[in-house]
């Protein structure tokens, strides 16, 4: 049981500096983007072509954190059944 729950405490800390890394890193792309956009001045094409970058950056570093975090609890709780046999 204490070893269930040191690995549970584990997987807890995975997800909360995971977490933390996603939103840090899509906090500073945010702010670059914004700095970005800022320092053009006003040039429409190119603030258009800044804030695309910067959401797809965002939404891609956000997609794959969840589906990497949903891929690692389906094998954690494939692996936790016993065998039927």
């Amino acid at each position: 049981m204490t070893k269930a729950v040191q690995g549970d405490g584990l997987e807890l800390a995975r997800a909360r500096y995971g977490l933390l890394a996603v939103v840090s890193s899509n906090l500073a792309i945010v702010v670059v983007a914004i700095i970005g956009v800022w320092r053009l001045d006003g040039d429409k094409s190119v603030v258009v072509a800044v804030l695309t970058a910067a959401f797809t950056a965002v939404s891609s570093m956000t997609t794959a954190y969840l589906g990497i975090k949903a891929v690692s609890n389906t094998a954690k709780s494939l692996a936790r059944r016993s065998p039927e046999e």
